[in-house]
């Protein structure tokens, strides 16, 4: 993509306003919050420490908007804190010495920058601590009020902790919509099984899913029965619904079994969907009565025989299972187990510090967004003080603000940035202008921007940032500034804040367009391993661990994972494909996908414990194995790929023989994915 179409799309993108399912409640009381901050500050204290304790309670905030499972009032609170620790220190520092403020500002922000490694939540929430650090250091005149200052912060964290806990709204609705998503996106599935019996189906609501069940010990106390165990019993459904319609696994492509089991897979998706409604909404599952009688008698007529009859009853009792768990009150909550348990934030600490650790390496992105951001932020902070605006922190905080590890989301936001504060700086000003508002007008302005904020936050980051850009003049016009004071200063040094973080990002790039080839050999590494961990239950079913099945898959659905994100952010990119154009990465997907589905077939008719070892199946294993990571291999270097030890076994005259139809079908499908693999590569 040449760099005026990335910029067009870029821009574009960054101005788009989306339809979004708004939370007016919690943007309610997210305002309230910082209304009653403002209100007791402006009261007791003065306009500056309510100034202080407002951007503590609107951060705070803003930190319970973003996607963690972590419990909300923690979130605030670590905001809160975090910034008010960040206010003190950048005080004590930059009252003294503007150089030495500059170090600390380098320090924070490279620290800020490499905590993206730790998750887009801690990255965002460090990067904004950065960014209102500088503007928080200017409104205190000594060490006692710079104490003061940080008290009040922290203390706007406390208020939105404590609104959070006292006036809950929809308790555990997150955790509700994630588990209703998977159960509804496994619905959809099986209908779509009935046109498509080779039908792909995206794992992401599965794994969100898997995410919002990892909870603390404290969590795991309280969480509502019908949350805990559905979201087990649709992992398992998946691979049953797809060896059900397989042609070559299931029931035959024409025929009276292909019309039961089209009955059966659509009474699965009713099921599905009356379980993901009533997890949704709290309330009792309402089943269609067609749908039960199907499932009451899946061998009707004796259609079914062999493995499609063997799914069928197995999917059966895995609807049961899911009606019976989905019910409201339906049982005590169970152990979640030590892997799905979320450490404490004491214990998060050197996990994190670990995870920063490993991005401390050459070629890192991660590593090379800190160093880019420190330099924009310190660069945009000098020339900020030596432009005679004034408030010459506005151009590094821009800068921090939209700066990402990735090219699309840093300029669509700078572009955002820019047209948002433009938009925003605009209406506030004539408003400014013709109601002249006072000390407490001012405040209230503040709150009503800040609650629209709030709440239309997810449509778009325009849209956000005019809302803020609005709360700003307002929040800065409670202290007497007037409006000519700051919005022509704060419009222009937007402005050099958002191109200095393009120019950054132009002159030191971390583009994801040559990764894609890695990205690929992991996801080909991934299926192997989990082709090998199923197999080996074929191999030695008394023996093998079960557990090495999950953790495999676990795995793949990892890497398809980093695989479409690198994917859609090497999309936006002006980089030339080096080797992997479009076409071929698409076929590779589909082929990749393609083989992670073959083994699923496996994986759906493992043979219990008692069962005799199935002929073969070892030296499949070993074969899939040791192909796969020479494919890997092969695919970093910009080779194509051969399979041969995999062709081999399958030429061996007893497979033909085999007494296993299920392995025998789905090893033809896992070389037919292999052989797809390597001609999607030679285009």
């Amino acid at each position: 993509m040449s760099w005026l179409r990335a910029l067009k799309d870029t821009a574009r993108a960054g101005m788009k306003v989306e339809r979004a399912r708004l939370e007016p409640l919690v943007a309610v009381r997210a305002a309230a919050g910082l209304a009653i901050v403002i209100g007791i500050g402006l009261a007791l204290l003065g306009p500056g420490a309510a100034a202080s304790s407002a951007f503590g309670a609107f951060t705070a905030a803003i930190a319970t908007f973003q996607q963690s499972w972590r419990p909300r009032p923690v979130l605030a609170l670590a905001s809160g804190l975090t910034l008010a620790v960040s206010t003190f220190i950048g005080y004590l520092v930059g009252s003294r010495d503007t150089l030495a403020f500059l170090a600390l500002l380098a320090v924070w922000t490279f620290a800020a920058g490499m905590l993206w490694a730790a998750g887009p939540t801690a990255g965002i929430i460090a990067s904004g601590n950065v960014a209102i650090m500088l503007v928080t250091v200017t409104l205190p005149t000594s060490v006692p009020q710079a104490a003061g200052h940080a008290a009040v912060i922290a203390a706007g964290g406390v208020v939105q902790a404590l609104l959070i806990v006292l006036f809950p709204v929809r308790r555990w609705g997150a955790q509700r919509d994630a588990l209703a998503d998977a159960l509804a996106a496994e619905a959809d599935y099986a209908r779509r099984l009935r046109r498509d019996p080779l039908a792909s189906f995206d794992p992401q609501p599965l794994m969100k899913a898997r995410d919002a069940a990892t909870v603390t010990v404290r969590q795991a106390r309280r969480r509502p029965a019908e949350l805990h165990g559905a979201r087990g019993l649709a992992e398992r459904i998946r691979p049953v619904l797809a060896s059900l319609a397989d042609p070559v696994v299931g029931a035959p492509a024409e025929g009276p079994a292909r019309e039961r089991v089209s009955e059966l897979l659509a009474a699965a998706g009713a099921v599905l969907d009356a379980a993901a409604r009533a997890i949704r909404h709290g309330e009792p599952v309402r089943i269609p009565a067609p749908a039960l009688s199907v499932l009451k008698s899946p061998d009707q007529g004796d259609l079914l025989r062999g493995a499609p009859l063997r799914a069928a009853r197995r999917l059966a009792a895995l609807l049961d299972d899911v009606l019976e768990t989905a019910e409201p009150g339906s049982g005590r909550t169970a152990d979640p187990g030590a892997a799905m348990l979320r450490p404490t934030l004491p214990a998060l600490v050197p996990l994190v510090v670990k995870a920063v650790r490993a991005e401390l390496r050459s070629g890192s992105p991660v590593l090379r967004h800190a160093v880019r951001v420190t330099a924009v932020t310190c660069a945009g902070y000098a020339i900020g003080r030596a432009l005679p605006f004034g408030h010459g922190y506005w151009a590094p905080m821009a800068s921090v603000m939209v700066m990402r590890p990735d090219f699309s989301q840093t300029w669509s936001r700078a572009v955002a940035r820019f047209g948002g504060t433009l938009v925003g700086v605009s209406v506030a000003t004539a408003i400014v202008r013709l109601a002249q508002p006072g000390m407490y007008l001012s405040g209230l302005l503040a709150v009503l921007c800040a609650g629209l904020m709030y709440a239309l936050m997810r449509t778009g980051y325009v849209v956000a940032q005019a809302c803020v850009s609005a709360y700003v003049v307002f929040l800065l016009g409670m202290g007497g500034l007037r409006w000519d004071q700051t919005v022509p200063d704060r419009v222009a040094l937007t402005l050099v804040g958002g191109a200095l973080a393009m120019a950054g990002y132009a002159l030191y790039p971390a583009w994801e367009t040559p990764r894609l080839r890695t990205r690929l050999a992991d996801w080909l590494a991934a299926v192997g391993r989990y082709a090998q961990a199923v197999l080996t239950q074929y191999a030695d079913p008394g023996g093998a661990r079960r557990d090495d099945v999950r953790r495999a898959l676990l795995a793949t659905r990892d890497a398809r994972i980093a695989w479409q994100e690198a994917l859609g952010r090497a999309e936006g990119e002006p980089v030339r494909h080096r080797g992997l154009s479009r076409a071929a990465a698409d076929g590779a997907a589909d082929a990749l996908a393609a083989l992670g589905r073959a083994v699923m077939l496996l994986e759906a008719h493992i043979p219990d414990r008692a069962h005799a070892p199935v002929p073969g199946a070892a030296a499949l294993a070993a074969a899939v194995r040791a192909d796969t990571e020479a494919g890997a291999k092969a695919v970093r270097e910009r080779r194509v790929p051969a399979w041969e030890e995999v062709r081999g076994v399958l030429a061996d005259p007893g497979w033909e023989a085999q007494e296993s139809g299920v392995l025998r079908a789905a090893a033809r499908h896992v070389l037919e994915a292999l052989e797809e693999l390597s001609e999607a590569l030679r285009a």
